[in-house]
């Protein structure tokens, strides 16, 4: 035994000194780029199985969120596909907590660069978000993709406030190395359990803009999609859309309303018995796209299950329900895990140099999700101050999402109290019902009609109209 941890600590030592070194290698490399253009050292001239055309400028590599304990982020940004220097910036946060939103975000859902099916190379995504904005992709918390850190404590101590502040950290940082976007219109957007992470550092950078000796940040709005928002109030829209979308029987409802107080965040027995019904039906259907095809493929090929993902402590009652993974889909994940995974590619997005990473990247990290100290249980009163504070706020949702489903997002933002400005009424695209909008007094709510969960993926053409309004502050479209 004595043997076996001289041999991991060795190991650890090992591992922390290749870390030093790659840190090294990555400033010698910035150095030789030129001093006060170090950003060119990030540049990603190719992929391997990039198409040759179209042109696609983009940049990634690591961000140092903590010196002292050697916390660095992983990002992937991309420039406007046109008039870079005239477009906002736009950061996308994904979920989990544990996905990569270098995984899903940019290689799945709204980058210009999807991985193609089995991991074989990437194609160009007529859809992306960066006809709109400069992208800018972040792998958050630490711990999640290529990210790291060289103190193994610090994943002990993830929660949303962790989070928001590494995440700061990476702007700040980030800004001086591409000073060029430091004054450009700023928005955060994401999806899932980013709908903890979006408000939360849309929060702390407001906050931190108020210090004349901080960074100023021009943060303009943020938009959220199928986002975790109240746990009261999402926990009954489950149970409520899994009724009327018929996955669950009338009587399973009925035991449910009954036994089930959703305001106490630990639910006794008998609720956590009545609701694993539920879960149980979406066993055998997608969760998060319910009318959509199950992946087939075999299970030892992607990521670790729905199942797994929900096998934790009995007693943990709260952190038994939400550890899934918000927007999982083992399908994609086996393809961009296969891509990502390969050594060609890490070379060429300056990732794991030198294998420093003690493990492989994976799409979502289940240590990750285990492992988080879920602390917020609604994120209500930051919407509140920031709608108040003139921030432009939107929240959207696929409506054939049964995780974190349009009911209880509905009821989450209803519960803000604020005055209605347009009706509930459909917005339209290529002369069909996209969805349903209604238009609050400093808040706009958008479902987008037959999306799952993740609406960029789901309905492309649909998504990228949602941001180009967004961005541009404007409304939806009325007439076919």
């Amino acid at each position: 035994m004595e043997g076996y941890r001289q041999k991991q600590r060795l190991h650890q030592c090992v591992v922390s000194l290749l870390r030093v070194l790659f840190v090294l290698l990555c400033c010698c490399r910035r150095s030789a780029a030129g001093s006060g253009n170090e950003q060119d050292g990030d540049r990603v001239r190719f992929l391997p199985g990039q198409p040759r055309s179209p042109p696609v400028s983009q940049f990634s590599g690591y961000v140092t969120v903590n010196q002292r304990n050697g916390r660095a982020l992983f990002y992937w940004f991309f420039e406007a596909q046109s008039s870079p220097a005239q477009k906002p910036l736009l950061l996308w946060l994904n979920g989990g907590p544990g996905c990569s939103s270098v995984g899903y975000g940019a290689a799945s859902e709204l980058g210009p660069l999807r991985v193609t099916r089995q991991g074989a190379g990437l194609e160009f995504n007529k859809f992306a978000w960066n006809k709109e904005a400069n992208l800018l992709f972040l792998e958050s918390p630490v711990g999640v993709g290529f990210s790291y850190t060289n103190t193994s404590s610090d994943l002990t101590k993830l929660d949303d406030t962790f989070v928001a502040e590494d995440a700061y950290n990476f702007l700040v940082n980030w800004f001086k190395r591409f000073p060029q976007y430091k004054d450009r219109e700023f928005y955060i957007s994401g999806e899932s359990y980013a709908g903890h992470y979006v408000p939360q550092l849309a929060e702390l950078v407001y906050d931190k803009n108020k210090d004349k000796t901080k960074t100023y940040i021009n943060l303009k709005g943020f938009m959220v999609g199928n986002p975790l928002t109240d746990d009261y109030y999402d926990s009954k829209g489950l149970a409520e859309y899994a009724w009327s979308h018929a996955v669950v029987s009338d009587e399973v409802y009925e035991r449910i309303k009954k036994v089930c107080n959703f305001k106490f965040s630990n639910w006794t027995d008998e609720c956590d018995k009545a609701m694993s019904i539920v879960f149980e039906q979406y066993h055998e259907i997608d969760i998060y796209n319910i009318y959509a095809p199950r992946c087939n493929l075999a299970q030892s090929a992607v990521a670790p299950s729905f199942d797994q993902a929900l096998a934790t402590n009995d007693q943990e009652h709260f952190r038994r329900r939400i550890r899934m993974f918000s927007g999982y889909d083992a399908c994609y994940s086996s393809y961009a895990e296969k891509y990502f995974n390969r050594a060609d590619v890490q070379r060429a997005f300056h990732a794991n140099l030198m294998g420093a990473l003690p493990r492989k990247w994976e799409v979502c990290s289940d240590s990750i999700l285990r492992s988080y100290n879920f602390s917020v249980l609604s994120l209500l009163p930051i919407y509140s101050k920031l709608i108040k504070a003139g921030l432009r706020v939107w929240l959207y949702s696929g409506d054939a999402d049964g995780r974190v489903p349009v009911i209880g997002s509905r009821y989450c933002v209803e519960a803000l109290g604020l005055p209605i400005k347009t009706q509930w009424q459909p917005w339209y695209l290529n002369k069909q019902v996209a969805g349903r909008f209604v238009e609050y007094q400093g808040m706009t709510m958008v479902t987008i009609r037959g999306a799952g969960h993740l609406v960029p993926l789901n309905k492309p053409d649909e998504g990228l109209a949602l941001i180009d309004t967004f961005l541009l502050g404007k409304q939806l479209p009325t007439r076919r």
